[in-house]
């Protein structure tokens, strides 16, 4: 088995990047302004260990402003990052932000279920929105939340930090180039065991789901990107270990998908063991995939042909930047609003399955 070339992959995601930008041509404005300065709503564990010290590390995104509701937190981030008291918000004081010119992008890491209010109150601020996934707890809020980006001519990107990591986007490549033939199925799983009893994430209101919402709805969007289709039809399970403590959520959910072309996704998720990181995605002429494939770092990847190995990449500094060079040149996100409804469509199929113990179909978007 060798290992992959790297300078193709260069190529490869160079000629992606390029695909992705046709069409589109620089403003002005990126001649004036190489970085775009972005304000973090929530200061949580995933803002301060992954996206606070990921900002350190880009090269056109800048960390200038907070939002939070624990005044202690305020001094502390400051006194870290530099933040200018005039950036400082509580989230009382959030809709202010309208007239801080010094602030283009709102990375918003609150639990799911206030993701639509503080959307949409950003893009009523005129500020581009970048979403952590899932995107809200429902495809409604989902579109609720587009509209109102819409209306404010705003951009909106959605948290898919895979999509911009080297072995995924490797992966992708394979599949789409045909290398191991045509797909015809792909394993796909990611769960935990979860701690803390009286976490939001086991808060209906605040998650709108358990594992599927959380950790789930990685394996959803690898088979999406994977294949480039959206799931027709989804058969699911669930079952529950611990129905005091997952009285509101799900713990464990197992499912397929059938994509347009026949090709079948056989998925997991779970709150209640470690072990599940993974996807395979198998041909008619062989197979590839990744293991671990979903955490922060860490990702290994094999195939029936050769090895997939890449040096880690910080995954929120690679989403965080690509974000950023899409206000400043006018272009698309390849991660906007519309996909993170699409995989809501999917996940709300996956419950009408549950509750009917039917096959149900994926509503379009």
């Amino acid at each position: 088995m060798t290992s992959l070339n790297r300078r193709r992959f260069i190529g490869t995601t160079t000629a992606l990047s390029v695909a992705a930008s046709v069409g589109f041509h620089s403003s002005s404005a990126a001649e004036e302004k190489s970085t775009v300065n972005f304000a973090l709503v929530g200061l949580g564990s995933l803002s301060t260990n992954q996206i606070a010290p990921a900002l350190q590390k880009t090269k056109h995104a800048k960390l200038v402003g907070i939002v939070t509701g624990t005044p202690k937190k305020e001094k502390i981030w400051a006194d870290k990052y530099g933040i200018q008291p005039q950036n400082i918000y509580s989230y009382d004081t959030y809709d202010k932000i309208v007239d801080n010119e010094s602030i283009d992008v709102i990375y918003i890491v609150l639990p799911n279920g206030m993701h639509k209010e503080y959307t949409i109150r950003g893009a009523n601020a005129g500020k581009h929105i970048f979403c952590e996934k899932p995107m809200a707890n429902s495809s409604q809020d989902c579109r609720d939340m587009i509209a109102a980006c819409n209306e404010n001519k705003i951009k909106l990107g959605v948290g898919y930090r895979c999509q911009f990591e080297p072995h995924h986007l490797h992966c992708i490549e394979l599949a789409r180039s045909k290398k191991f033939g045509s797909l015809k199925a792909i394993e796909a799983g990611f769960g935990f065991k979860i701690g803390n009893p009286n976490q939001w994430r086991l808060k209906a209101d605040l998650a709108g789901g358990g594992a599927m919402m959380d950790v789930g709805i990685y394996a959803i969007n690898a088979c999406r990107y994977l294949t480039g289709e959206e799931p027709i039809a989804v058969t699911a399970q669930e079952t529950k270990t611990d129905p005091k403590k997952f009285a509101e959520v799900d713990e464990t959910i197992t499912w397929t998908m059938t994509m347009p072309s026949g090709v079948n996704c056989y998925c997991s998720t779970s709150y209640a063991f470690n072990g599940i990181n993974r996807f395979n995605a198998y041909g008619d002429k062989g197979w590839f995939g990744l293991d671990p494939a979903f955490g922060y770092g860490g990702i290994k990847g094999r195939s029936s042909a050769e090895s997939i190995e890449f040096d880690a990449t910080d995954h929120f500094a690679n989403e965080m930047d690509a974000f950023a060079k899409c206000i400043l040149n006018n272009t698309e996100t390849k991660v906007p609003g519309e996909e993170g409804l699409k995989d809501l469509l999917a996940i709300e199929a996956i419950y009408r399955s549950i509750q009917t113990n039917k096959k149900c179909e994926v509503a379009t978007a």
